[in-house]
């Protein structure tokens, strides 16, 4: 910013600090701030002595005591870029930014029409940006609101310096949580990145002394995130009482106009009384009698009352405010509890993205690409193969290339991603040709790699991160799990399409930590499809499909096939194209249906050549969705299937086709259907140890020969 811009902005806060001191901030609507911390109030109250106790609300958690501070930072939030990642305390915050009563009790009502028609928790939020900010889904974990938030700060840098959006401009993100959020992998993952970054980000920290039951002293050493975060570079800290209506607008006003004006990253802390328990059936005998008398006495409602009446209204004013207040409230009950309930009929779609009657995409109103009418060239599925033969390490690097170079806002990120190439180099060079803004490293935090990704994604963005090795992915478990719900948590609301670059399995030598190949947890990771090609060919189609796709892929690339011979191909084109769910007939046969993927594919292969046996052998290519027709119709034929795959025995993707084949197949079977897979052990990473624990070529072999001979 420049000298001029900064005295002039210094001298507003000077003037405005002084205006404070005997009046009102104009900055804020108080009338307004009133009726919403009043309308807040009562739908507590409502809820915590009626709709509970009557079990028409299941889940409640009360914002009493918080409500001040939501509302006035909520009147800040003004830009329609603004990003805002809560969690399960912030309605106050939603009734500021436009969700109306109504639709807030309907929420909590389980009613349809709400947030996630009935779907989650009804404190659990979202908002699609209505002429305002957007609020990002909500999640019920804890700290996991922190890394998608700043991914949104991100993709505000990257649409307004790399796109040139001007629409960007002077956007932020906020942050909101609670002091025991400032525990988790979450918040510290968000906060390197943010700091590093120097992100236009708001972390707003409520600190209300307990995290449940347990108080801040355990969750944060000497009890004040504040005071540890004194000397975080690039950070800027601002700590105060959320509870005193003039001390409160003072600091939110002051944050927001810091991360407005180009300053970076800012954390505020307010201290507020929880004046309800944790949630709803928590009666707080935790706390000492003192303590309770004590956050009764810091209630922000009278003080609001006491700083407006009579400066701005009369005793009268008031008290016909509240009344107003509690007649919207009462009608906007009458208003949800006349809705109707969700159609059960309905609560298995949007797991994916679905095709309307006309054979368009039922498009989620935020998130993703589509919705802002982005249109990508037009693929095939028909390879033009380009000689001479590549290994898969090569075809997947130009597939990005390429993706990078038709498409702005693809962005590829993750550790060593940079000039290093990746650890499997399959992203070298990328980062000298597109810069650093697009192909990036990340810190060592895979919450925070994958979080980004989705914040990113509900920006707009095309994210691709990578996770160095299958093992690797556990600390982002949360935020997968996140990501693929996310369409159906809020009723085609919102989608998150990123693609998550994941190797695994077996190389040259193998072990527990960097062989994992437990492919069947991400089928099982609801709203995920799962792609597994088996070589470089397959690999650009389905990369390529991923990155133009509506919905989350983890891309699964095995470590053996990154530079085997037996999975090189050419080149099949820059507009080649695979569907998901369409499986390949590597070798047709009478004698015995093999269904397999990713490295098991070239070991099947050997072993129908070994054995002579006349095998059809299938590479499924996408778990999810997988091809059951092509199955089915194999098994039709040859009247026997042997399953192969590296995952382990017990639950492996395996026993789900077992199991289809079974009931759809099962008149048809002359013998049982087999499976050969690793024992339900981690991979050794002694070599003999390795080939007793991976299935083999003369294992599969076996298992072929004594299904044709049952």
């Amino acid at each position: 910013m420049r000298e001029e811009e900064k005295r002039t902005t210094t001298r507003r806060r000077k003037t405005r600090r002084k205006a404070s001191a005997s009046t009102p901030d104009t900055a804020f609507d108080w009338l307004r701030v009133a009726r919403l911390v009043l309308t807040s109030r009562y739908l507590d109250d409502l809820e915590e002595t009626r709709l509970l106790p009557e079990r028409r609300v299941r889940y409640q958690f009360s914002a009493k005591g918080h409500e001040l501070a939501q509302v006035l930072l909520g009147q800040l939030l003004t830009h329609p870029k603004d990003g805002v990642s809560t969690y399960y305390r912030s309605r106050p915050l939603m009734l500021t930014l436009g969700v109306s009563p109504e639709e807030a009790l309907a929420a909590s009502l389980g009613k349809a029409g709400a947030y996630s028609d009935g779907r989650d928790v009804g404190v659990v939020c979202n908002l699609p940006g209505r002429n305002g900010p957007t609020v990002l889904p909500m999640a019920g974990d804890v700290g996991s609101q922190y890394t998608p938030g700043v991914g949104w700060a991100q993709a505000i840098c990257y649409r307004r310096d790399v796109l040139q959006e001007d629409a960007y401009r002077g956007a932020l993100a906020v942050v909101h949580g609670g002091e025991g959020s400032v525990a988790t992998n979450g918040f510290w993952a968000a906060l390197n990145i943010a700091t590093t970054l120097r992100l236009p980000v708001l972390f707003y920290i409520e600190d209300n002394g307990y995290a449940i039951s347990v108080p801040r002293e355990l969750q944060t050493p000497g009890g004040n995130i504040v005071k540890n975060l004194a000397s975080f570079q690039n950070l800027q800290v601002l700590d105060g009482d959320g509870a005193r209506p003039e001390e409160a607008a003072r600091l939110l006003h002051d944050a927001v106009q810091r991360v407005r004006s180009g300053e970076g990253p800012v954390l505020l802390r307010l201290t507020m009384p929880r004046l309800s328990g944790h949630s709803g059936h928590d009666n707080q005998a935790y706390k000492p009698p003192e303590v309770l008398e004590a956050e009764r006495a810091r209630d922000p409602l009278p003080a609001l009352r006491a700083f407006l009446v009579p400066s701005l209204l009369s005793p009268e004013a008031w008290a016909e405010l509240e009344a107003e207040v509690a007649r919207e409230v009462e009608a906007a009950l009458e208003a949800a509890l006349a809705r109707p309930d969700p159609d059960p009929s309905r609560v298995t779609r949007y797991v994916f993205a679905e095709m309307g009657p006309d054979g368009t995409p039922e498009l989620q109103q935020a998130g993703g690409m589509a919705p802002e009418g982005v249109v990508l060239p037009q693929g095939t599925d028909r390879p033009r193969p380009e000689p001479p033969r590549i290994n898969m390490v090569e075809a997947i690097r130009r597939t990005l290339a390429h993706e990078l170079r038709t498409n702005p806002r693809v962005v590829v990120f993750g550790e060593d991603v940079g000039k290093k190439g990746g650890v499997h180099t399959a992203t070298l060079g990328l980062q000298e040709e597109f810069g650093e803004a697009r192909v990036f490293d990340t810190s060592l935090s895979e919450e925070g790699i994958v979080g980004r990704a989705v914040g990113m994604a509900l920006a707009g963005l095309m994210p691709v991160a990578e996770i160095q090795f299958r093992k690797y992915a556990d600390p982002a478990t949360e935020q997968l799990n996140n990501c693929g719900t996310i369409r159906w948590r809020t009723a085609n609301r919102f989608a998150a399409p990123i693609v998550v670059r994941m190797p695994g399995g077996l190389a040259r030598v193998g072990d527990p930590w960097h062989s994992v190949s437990d492919e069947v947890r991400w089928v099982h990771a609801i709203g995920w499809q799962v792609a597994y090609p088996s070589n470089a060919e397959d690999a650009v189609g389905l990369l390529r499909a991923a990155m133009r796709a509506l919905d989350p892929t983890i891309f699964f690339e095995h470590r053996l096939l990154l530079d085997h011979p037996a999975a090189r191909r050419p080149y099949p084109g820059d507009d080649f194209v695979l569907p998901f769910g369409r499986a390949r007939i590597v070798r047709s046969g009478e004698a015995l249906t093999v269904v397999t993927w990713g490295a098991m594919v070239h070991r099947c292969e050997e072993a129908a050549r070994e054995t002579g046996i006349d095998a059809e052998i299938i590479d499924l290519r996408t778990l999810r969705p997988w091809d059951r027709a092509a199955v089915l119709h194999s098994v039709q034929k040859t009247n026997r299937c042997l399953i192969v795959h590296e995952d382990t025995l017990t639950a492996g993707f395996g026993a789900e086709i077992a199991a289809v084949l079974a009931r759809d197949a099962f008149t048809y079977l002359d013998a049982p259907v087999e499976r050969v897979a690793v024992p339900d052990i981690p991979i050794p990473y002694n070599p003999q140890l390795l080939d007793a624990t991976v299935p083999g070529v003369s294992q599969i072999a076996e298992a072929m020969q004594a299904l044709v001979t049952f």
